[in-house]
C-alpha cells in the first residue's frame, strides 16, 4: 500500500512541475506507465485534495505554517503601538485578578499532608 501512495505522489508532483493539471487519469496514466497498479479510488482523493492548490507553493511554504500564530498574536498582546497603552492596562488587571484567585485557593486552612 505504501509504494501506491509514494508513486501517486509521485505523479502529482511530476503533473505540479509540469505545469499540468492534477486529475485521477493523468495519476493513473503516469503510475501505470512506471508499472505501479494504482486504485483509482486513491488517485481520485489526491486529485480533489490538491484541487485548486498550487504544489509549488505548498512545497516551499512547508516550514512557514507554524510561524503565523505567533506573528498575528503579538501585535494583538502589544496593543497595536501608540495608542495601545489603555489596551494594555486591562490585560494586567486580568492578570492580577487571575493571581489572585489562585492565592486565595491555596489558603483554605488545610493542606494536601495535614
Amino acid at each position: 500500500m505504501a509504494n501506491q501512495e509514494l508513486a501517486s505522489t509521485y505523479a502529482a508532483l511530476i503533473l505540479a512541475d509540469d505545469g499540468v493539471e492534477i486529475t485521477s487519469e493523468k495519476i493513473v496514466a503516469i503510475t501505470d506507465a512506471a508499472g505501479v497498479e494504482v486504485e483509482a479510488i486513491w488517485a481520485s482523493l489526491l486529485a480533489k485534495a490538491l484541487e485548486g492548490k498550487n504544489v509549488k507553493d505548498l512545497l516551499s511554504n512547508v516550514g512557514s505554517g507554524g510561524g503565523a500564530p505567533a506573528v498575528g498574536a503579538a501585535p494583538a498582546a502589544g496593543g497595536g503601538g501608540g495608542g495601545g497603552g489603555g489596551d494594555a492596562a486591562p490585560a494586567a488587571k486580568e492578570e492580577e485578578k487571575k493571581e489572585e484567585k489562585e492565592e486565595s485557593d491555596d489558603d483554605m486552612g488545610f493542606g494536601l499532608f495535614d
